[in-house]
């Protein structure tokens, strides 16, 4: 196995400081996100050993760094895991927690792009990572749809009528309009 390959592997990292350890990379962090109301253009540097030593990390990186530090500030573990740019079926429908049967009508039906090779589907982790996305929203908003506001003393059946009512009209929204 080459070297490349052996240090593409899955790693989980355990917080091993006390948080103090962590917070002050947080703190820093934080006081220039504040400082500025927004986080700070990505103009972060790796020091090394030597006095100017030093390269300036992309802000992939720098966002990647920041998640890290404030995971490990409230004592949780951090796994990084490579992924291929190009998903297979299954691994797409892993990283969206449905089966692949569903994922390929999904693509058949053309809510994700992919790309056919042979006779094999790939789906760029973007796409996988933008349906997922569009999806949340679309859960949420309908979730909002069906909100009901419940009143301590109010009529029980009353509010299960408006509730039920709701969640007709949002089903009645989503189901696609029939010409005759």
């Amino acid at each position: 196995m080459s070297t490349a390959t052996a240090t593409m592997t899955q790693e989980t990292y355990l917080p091993e400081h006390d948080s103090e350890t962590f917070a002050v990379v947080h703190n820093f962090l934080a006081a220039n996100e504040a400082k500025r109301g927004e986080r700070p253009a990505p103009r972060y540097f790796l020091a090394g050993a030597e006095a100017g030593d030093q390269v300036e990390l992309p802000a992939e990186v720098y966002n990647v760094v920041y998640q890290v530090v404030e995971a490990m500030t409230a004592g949780l573990a951090v796994t990084v895991a490579p992924q291929s740019q190009k998903l297979t079926t299954q691994q797409a429908a892993d990283l969206l927690g449905i089966s692949r049967p569903t994922l390929i009508k999904m693509l058949d039906a053309q809510r994700i792009p992919y790309d056919r090779i042979g006779s094999h589907r790939r789906i760029l982790l973007r796409d996988v990572l933008a349906f997922r996305n569009q999806r949340r929203e679309e859960q949420y908003a309908a979730l909002e749809e069906t909100a009901v506001d419940i009143d301590d003393e109010g009529d029980l059946e009353a509010t299960l009528s408006a509730l039920r009512n709701a969640r007709r009209v949002a089903a009645e929204r989503r189901r696609p309009q029939r010409k005759i």
